[in-house]
């Protein structure tokens, strides 16, 4: 295992301590093979990182700067890009997505009871997660197989007209697109809104994913070791995911989806960054994300890698809080940012100052965020 405990008082010594036996807890599970986690207090007073497990099936030990996919953390990049060019006046949240994308690509994508319901969602509604389009990731077609089944078995490519053509005309919508007025709209997660946000970001800019948020994100914060798997250095390779106890290589479906690969520390530079405003030309541009907060349904399938209840979001951003009900004698303070369908999380907890960072890349630990981040924001509470 490797650490970095930057504070050198007893205090900070024995709460290294505590949070090394916590990250050795977090890897404990079979199914774990690696684990790296970073925290740090928001004035810099304590910052603590730590590593353990072997990145690769070859037994390369995994390190605190070993880079790491991201997964859907990634949306906090896209819709901070999407916030700048609304800043800018290219993209407005009220527009429809029919503004910025042709019928060629959109049309008739959300059909539900004979209705067509594609020309009322707008850039606000797929921020939201409000569109109640399904998600081409891990909903499954009648008789068939989700996405993420069908690249597990092999590996192959796909474009955005792909996922389209799979939502329009093998998945279901879940419900039209909510009124943005309503006080308790619903709520369904699903990553064919980040692609439709995607392909707004192209359609705007004029440039492929990759350069919009290399010129938008990862350039102006001086994110070094951040990319995009389109430039992704051939010389930089992640640490291996796992999907329950095999490795799971699908480069190709990997640069489909588009997620970046990042490592803890560029993660906890840029949410620095963003919970301060500075991604923004105006600061005040953050608190869009946070403004309304809509709770995610509860669901009852065990393989899912989505986000359900008691998650709740905003614009491109989660909240998370243990439940009274489950935790009334120790609350448990929110967190906001967001997790990935490997394990991975991203999170700032306003209430004690505190970033948060990590992942164990395991398809079949995506819960596993929200069971560690609690337990170390109590540690951190008592400390």
């Amino acid at each position: 295992m490797t650490k970095d405990n930057q504070s050198p008082t007893a205090g900070s010594a024995s709460l290294a301590g505590r949070l090394q036996e916590l990250l050795h807890q977090l890897a404990a599970p079979q199914s774990i093979h690696h684990a790296v986690v970073a925290i740090e207090k928001g004035d810099g007073s304590f910052r603590w990182s730590g590593a353990v497990g072997d990145a690769h099936p070859d037994g390369t030990p995994m390190r605190v700067d070993t880079p790491i996919w991201i997964a859907s953390v990634t949306k906090l990049y896209i819709a901070s890009s999407v916030l700048k060019l609304v800043e800018r006046g290219l993209i407005r949240l009220d527009a429809p997505m029919s503004t910025y994308l042709p019928q060629s690509l959109i049309g008739g994508l959300h059909r539900l009871g004979g209705v067509d319901y594609t020309e009322q969602i707008t850039v606000h509604h797929l921020l939201g997660h409000l569109t109640g389009l399904p998600d081409y990731f891990d909903a499954r077609p009648t008789g068939g197989k989700t996405l993420i089944e069908q690249v597990i078995e092999r590996d192959f490519a796909f474009t955005i007209a792909d996922t389209l053509d799979t939502v329009r005309h093998k998945l279901t919508p879940h419900f039209p697109p909510q009124p943005l007025d309503t006080p308790h709209p619903k709520v369904s997660y699903s990553d064919t809104n980040f692609q439709l946000l995607i392909a707004i970001i192209e359609a705007v800019t004029g440039q492929p994913i990759h350069a919009a948020l290399a010129d938008l994100v990862f350039a102006p914060l001086k994110l070094k070791h951040t990319w995009h798997p389109a430039a992704q250095p051939e010389s930089v390779t992640p640490a291996t995911l796992w999907i329950d106890k095999q490795p799971l290589h699908i480069p190709l479906a990997m640069q489909s989806f588009g997620d970046l690969s990042s490592t803890v520390a560029d993660l906890l530079k840029f949410m620095r960054a963003l919970i301060r405003g500075e991604v923004f030309d105006d600061p005040a541009t953050v608190n869009l994300m946070t403004q309304r907060w809509h709770t995610f349904g509860f669901s009852l399938n065990p393989v899912r890698t989505s986000p359900g209840w008691p998650i709740q979001y905003g614009l491109g951003m989660m909240r998370f809080q243990i439940p009274r009900l489950f935790s009334p004698l120790r609350p448990t303070p929110p967190v906001i940012g967001h997790s990935g369908a490997t394990g991975s999380w991203l999170f700032y907890c306003p209430e004690l100052d505190v970033y948060l960072a990590g992942t164990v890349d395991q398809v079949a630990a995506a819960a596993a965020p929200f069971r560690f981040v609690p337990k170390v924001l109590h540690i951190l509470a008592s400390a």
